[in-house]
């Protein structure tokens, strides 16, 4: 069988040349009527009569349904559909950001006096400081309640086995107390720091302190008084330190019956004292004490305790 030519591909000579023939007065009188039609369709556009029926239409119920209708068949989202698929509706945003006119119009709005003062109001908002705020404390509680949960699961691991289920979760072990005293001994250095600084201005003010080892002997001597003014000024006062109580530990009598004096609290900072001297050993005993009692606390007769619900939490 002989091949035959594919339908569908395009005209044949023959049939393009007929086609070309037949349209072609069409198009002639389509080019000469162009400009009358023009013409008329605009004459017919700004006619009175045409003004007063769109003016009719627009006051009637046509623009509510027209709008109603719109919605209903989702028209605007199948033409943000067909134009994302197309790639279109990209080009026309790329298009429009990029043209001078946006971008000119962006500089005056960001320079202008009203976004200025809309993002000061806007920053600097009761809501934004609140926020802010309130993050800040959440964030700094989580820190602090997991420094307290790992210094007590640390606490309950340097129990003794032996000795273990004698020392209740009541009584702080040695892992808090000694992060506590880190942090008491950083803001007595800052105390001290700024306490020697003031003293230092003076003196210099004063022509200077001679001989100079006696600046160091009252520098030192200084320190002491702060540390230990420290101690007994917050164990006498609230039964804890700044330290312990960012641990979560505090400083009770042994016995019920008695109260945390000032006496007593003098008496348990020279016991801490004589506890750090030989290399923090006088710290060691509450390794096997049953009450976790280090020496400040035999000397004091007090106990140190975790405050309720710290030394419970995994």
């Amino acid at each position: 069988m002989g091949s035959s030519e594919p339908r569908g591909n395009g005209r044949s000579g023959v049939g393009g040349t007929l086609g070309d023939a037949v349209t072609y007065p069409a198009r002639v009188v389509a080019k000469a009527w162009r400009g009358p039609l023009e013409t008329a369709a605009d004459n017919v556009l700004s006619a009175p009569e045409t003004a007063r029926i769109l003016d009719r239409a627009l006051a009637g119920p046509l623009p509510e349904e027209l709008a109603r209708s719109l919605v209903r068949h989702r028209v605007a989202e199948r033409v943000f559909r067909q134009l994302a698929q197309t790639g279109e509706l990209e080009r026309l945003v790329d298009r429009a950001l990029a043209s001078p006119g946006t971008l000119e119009l962006v500089d005056r709005l960001l320079a202008s006096e009203e976004m200025r003062h809309a993002l000061e109001r806007a920053v600097g908002g009761p809501e934004v400081r609140a926020a802010v705020a309130s993050h800040s404390a959440g964030l700094t509680a989580r820190v602090v309640a997991g420094v307290r949960s790992a210094t007590a699961r640390l606490d309950r691991r340097l129990v003794r086995d032996g000795r273990r289920s004698a020392a209740t979760t009541e009584f702080a072990g040695v892992a808090s107390r000694g992060v506590a005293l880190v942090v008491d001994a950083l803001a007595i250095a800052a105390v001290s720091l700024a306490t020697g600084a003031g003293a230092a201005l003076v003196a210099s003010l004063a022509g200077g302190v001679r001989p100079h080892w006696l600046a160091g002997v009252l520098l030192a001597a200084g320190s002491a008084l702060i540390a230990a003014g420290y101690f007994v000024l917050f164990w006498s006062i609230a039964g804890q330190t700044p330290g312990m109580r960012l641990l979560g530990v505090q400083v009770r009598p042994g016995r019920p019956d008695r109260r945390l004096t000032t006496v007593r609290a003098l008496v348990r900072t020279l016991g801490l004292a004589l506890a750090i001297i030989p290399c923090f050993a006088g710290f060691l005993p509450a390794l096997i004490d049953p009450r976790r009692r280090a020496l400040p606390d035999y000397l004091a007769g007090t106990v140190v305790v975790y405050d309720e619900g710290v030394g419970t939490s995994s």
